[in-house]
């Protein structure tokens, strides 16, 4: 992610600072036997990356242990590419340094590694894809879905901007996503249309008429003739949902030169079943965007691990 304009942590809400109360809770909801037996002795531990990939997940690393009245001093920055080698003492990364009571830091642990083991897996799977689509001299746009872990969202989404991708809708809020079964439904709700291409108008109408202005609408569309419904009928992207990659391109192709000049300004996605094995084949000039969840569902870590040392 281009830090141009200052940090990607600036863009989280407050709110995310209950979320790692709540992380915190759910991890000691009573006692903490093992922090009965260390105490309160001042101590420091270390942070160390054992296996390659992108930082990620800073603030909530300083956010767990700042709640447990610990202080993190880094040593490398968020979005740093960490690269451990393979004997010595280059095996590991001296990433940061933990400060505070021996129970605190120890309390922490577990939490703020997850965190950052997973997020920093996630940008690293992202930054791998958008280079690979940058190396084919595509420049458009890679995105995430909506496809996340309730409770975990908000840390997927930072991950996706740390790693180079756009996070997509953030939620169902962000955007109108109208997929086949919304438009059926608006289709069964007002007495039937004959096809999904004769629901499409309606469905695009009403969305608009809901959301106002600042709301873009995109419309899933499996043939070209519901894209050029959709796109009639006003909506802002077209998603062209599980086509083949010959089909992306015959089909893009096909809408842009139809509505060039027309006075329809719209974006094409491509979603379904991309991944960083074949998403480079459906790179193509006319294709705005590639959606995909590979980059956060079913992605790996970056293994880290918190070494504690007496003061």
């Amino acid at each position: 992610m281009a830090t141009t304009y200052g940090s990607p942590r600036h863009l989280l809400p407050p709110t995310y600072k209950r979320l790692i109360t709540t992380w915190l809770e759910e991890d000691c909801p009573s006692f903490d036997y093992g922090g009965f037996v260390v105490g309160d002795h001042p101590a420091e531990a270390r942070l160390l990356a054992k296996s390659p990939g992108l930082l990620a997940g800073v603030p909530f690393f300083d956010e767990v242990f700042a709640q447990l009245h610990c202080t993190v001093t880094w040593h490398v920055s968020e979005g740093d590419v960490l690269t451990p080698g393979t004997s010595g003492s280059e095996k590991v990364i001296h990433c940061a340094t933990v400060t505070g009571p021996t129970r605190s830091i120890l309390l922490g642990e577990r939490v703020a590694l997850n965190i950052l083991a997973r997020c920093s897996g996630i940008a690293s799977h992202a930054n791998r894809l958008a280079s690979a689509l940058r190396a084919h001299g595509w420049h458009g746009t890679l995105a995430g879905t909506r496809k996340v872990t309730p409770g975990f969202r908000l840390v997927e989404k930072y991950a996706m901007l740390v790693g180079g991708a756009d996070p997509h809708r953030h939620d169902l809020s962000a955007m109108t996503m109208l997929k086949d079964n919304h438009i059926w439904a608006c289709a069964n709700a007002t007495g039937g249309a004959a096809s999904i291409v004769a629901a499409i108008p309606r469905a695009v109408q009403a969305a608009k008429a809901a959301a106002g202005f600042a709301i873009k609408v995109e419309v899933e569309c499996r043939s070209v003739e519901e894209a050029n419904a959709a796109v009639e009928a006003g909506a802002d992207v077209i998603m062209l949902d599980n086509f083949s990659a010959e089909g992306v391109r015959a089909a893009a192709r096909e809408l842009k030169q139809t509505w060039a000049g027309k006075n329809r300004a719209f974006l094409i996605e491509v979603s379904g079943g991309l991944n960083e094995s074949n998403a480079a084949q459906y790179v193509c000039p006319d294709v705005d965007i590639l959606s995909t969840s590979s980059i956060h569902q079913g992605t790996g870590i970056v293994d880290f691990s918190l070494k504690v040392s007496m003061r």
